[in-house]
């Protein structure tokens, strides 16, 4: 199965994609477009989708830290909610706060100029948001199989 991560920012779409175990994530691309304009990424989308051959798409939700759906929220389940409609894939949506904050640190560690983390930025903030849908799916599904060992064994 394969996915791709998606950040969805007021001039940017950071995009980051799995490998085709759906383990790992990578950072793609970064899509840029006129304020507000978001919608007018769908096309490329669905190129990269159909290139790809992209099962899932996992999108940040920018939720407040009390856990509240703020107006960027609301844009993205909008976004997410038309964009699984028109490319007809199942677009699941996975909280992304501090993700942006994550991504700068990586780069700050890593000695990374600021021109360049600008341009980084979106991409490495949709990879952390993929990967961490993955782990936590694999750590779920590992948990349920320990669980129903653990159920057999006490039989």
């Amino acid at each position: 199965m394969r996915y791709l991560g998606l950040d969805l920012g007021m001039r940017t779409l950071g995009i980051a994609i799995s490998d085709r175990t759906g383990l790992i994530a990578s950072t793609y691309k970064t899509l840029r477009f006129p304020e507000g304009e978001y919608m007018s990424t769908i096309s490329e989308l669905q190129k990269i989708c159909e290139e790809e051959k992209i099962d899932k798409i996992v999108l940040g939700l920018p939720r407040h830290m009390n856990y509240d759906i703020g107006e960027k929220a609301t844009i993205a389940t909008n976004f997410g909610e038309y964009l699984s409609k028109e490319l007809n894939i199942e677009v699941i949506m996975q909280d992304e706060r501090l993700t942006t904050v994550e991504a700068t640190h990586y780069m700050l560690e890593g000695n990374v100029r600021r021109a360049k983390r600008k341009e980084k930025i979106d991409s490495l903030a949709a990879n952390i948001i993929l990967q961490t849908y993955l782990d936590r799916k694999r750590n779920e599904k590992w948990t349920k199989e320990w669980l129903l060992k653990l159920l057999i064994m006490k039989e």
